[in-house]
């Protein structure tokens, strides 16, 4: 794939992004795409492997050489029919997904690897830049109707596929605006909302109907559904993680999800009433993963006065960890763009109390360092270090902490089934629930994951869902090509 010696010929290279001093001053994505024809030397770098692992770090089992070899070969309406029959929306997974089809790239256990989520943007945007990408309503309708909860990633490739295959589709979702938390979870520095509403236009068009502000099982009866012959829930895992210690209730700990959809509303038009703002504050996240990420960049932006990042794992080393061998998602540190913005990072802290003044407002909070205890057999133990005590300043905590799963609201008003985590129940074979009717998919189902396991989970579902109602599916399994995209 690619050109035999491109490996050897070319460097790996990288968007360029917006310096840091102008990208903080708006809610602009910040990356400066490639020329045309640096990006297919790019996609000339993709060795013939032989067996190329990439496909299996990834999800969705893109076929990730034969891309890059259309790319190499300047035929970018192939590389998009290609990259279209695996993943519904690559302009998602080629600005969110953390590549892991990259970690187990061959040539990345000798050199830098292909750039293979670089190549998946660049592929989409030329599709949408040309006009190729259309809709395209199936040729005939089913009869059937389906109802899918929750308009996120999961929900979305749900949708897409069932309708590719003749059914009716009607997607609920609870917010004002299609998209999950790629809505309003992640930032529009990281994924402009106009990327969201030119898929959807397009979904709208091949014939999915959307209504927004409807939330099954509060505003909007359950037993409404049963107006559908089949349900898929992809509501995804929004329960989330709290600090149980003292000062947990006052004024300035918030969580990260609310903080974000904040500024995302805002940035809209829309007004927020007591809108969290960050601006001449000490601000410190609370939580390493990339919505702690997402904090610290927005907290630059509104012109925090200082940004902390606290993580109670230890630091992570520059390079691939011996435990995490290739072609495994390796350990390692991982410097975001919102980090380069200005953080201080801290690891193995842990925080006990928030301290607030005589009106509940917080003015600091207290931590101690900590070490983590390793024993074969056994469950890691942590451990405070006596003496390591510390008073940190701040007016504003954001908790970035993760989310333990789904809410339990349809669970129990459907009679569905839960796991030990809160997770819907069904296997990763049929994402049927006890209800036969009834499927799942995406983080409601396996928990909090990734945006490429969402779309994943979603073309899957749709697949058993076509197979229950009619007998048999056309639908493509993982890594099959798919209906004609285009």
């Amino acid at each position: 794939m690619g050109k035999v010696t491109g490996f050897k010929e070319f460097e790996r290279q990288d968007e360029a992004n917006v310096s840091v001093k102008k990208r903080v001053q708006n809610y602009k994505e910040f990356t400066i795409p490639l020329k045309t024809e640096d990006i297919e030397k790019q996609g000339s770098r993709c060795m013939d492997c032989g067996i190329p692992f990439c496909h299996s770090g990834c999800p969705l089992g893109n076929l990730i050489p034969d891309f890059n070899d259309m790319v190499h070969k300047g035929e970018w309406k192939k590389a998009l029919e290609i990259l279209h029959s695996t993943n519904n929306f690559p302009e998602f997974t080629g600005r969110l997904c953390p590549a892991p089809c990259e970690q187990s790239c061959v040539l990345g256990i000798i050199n830098p690897p292909i750039s293979i989520e670089q190549l998946e943007k660049s592929i989409i945007e030329k599709g949408f830049s040309e006009g190729w990408i259309t809709a395209i309503p199936p040729e005939k309708r089913t009869g059937k109707k389906i109802a899918v909860v929750g308009s996120g990633p999961a929900g979305l490739a749900t949708a897409q596929q069932l309708n590719r295959a003749g059914h009716s589709v009607t997607v609920f979702e609870r917010d004002d605006a299609i998209g999950g938390l790629l809505r309003y979870g992640i930032p529009n520095f990281k994924l402009e909302k106009e990327i969201i509403d030119r898929r959807i236009a397009i979904l709208e068009e091949e014939g999915i109907e959307f209504k927004t502000n409807v939330n099954v099982g509060v505003n909007y009866a359950v037993e409404e559904l049963n107006n559908f012959d089949a349900l898929v829930l992809c509501g995804g895992a929004t329960q989330r993680r709290t600090l149980p210690i003292k000062g947990a209730d006052s004024k300035g700990v918030v969580q990260a999800m609310d903080f974000l959809t904040q500024q995302t509303k805002v940035v809209f038009g829309q007004e927020v009433k007591n809108q969290v703002l960050a601006t001449d504050k000490n601000v410190i996240v609370i939580g390493g993963g990339d919505t702690g990420s997402d904090c610290i960049g927005t907290s630059n932006r509104h012109g925090a006065k200082s940004v902390t990042n606290f993580e109670i794992m230890p630091k992570p080393p520059k390079d691939r960890s011996e435990s995490t061998p290739w072609p495994y998602w390796p350990l390692k540190l991982k410097t975001s763009s919102s980090h380069e913005e200005g953080c201080n990072r801290n690891w193995l802290i842990s925080t006990k109390e928030f301290v607030t003044d005589a009106k509940g407002n917080l003015t600091a909070l207290k931590t101690v360092e900590v070490e983590w205890i390793y024993k074969q057999g056994e469950r890691p133990t942590l451990n405070e270090i006596p003496g390591t005590e510390k008073t940190w300043p701040c007016e504003l905590v954001l908790l970035a902490l993760g989310f333990t799963g789904p809410e339990s609201t349809l669970s129990e008003k459907l009679g569905i089934e839960t796991d030990f985590r809160s997770n819907y129940k069904a296997s990763a074979t049929e994402y049927q629930t006890n209800v036969p009717h009834i499927f799942t998919a995406g983080d409601m189902r396996r928990g909090q994951s990734l945006i490429v396991w969402a779309i994943s989970e979603g073309r899957e579902a749709a697949r058993k869902v076509d197979e229950y109602l009619m007998g048999y599916s056309n639908l493509p399994t993982k890594g099959e090509g798919d209906l004609p995209p285009m």
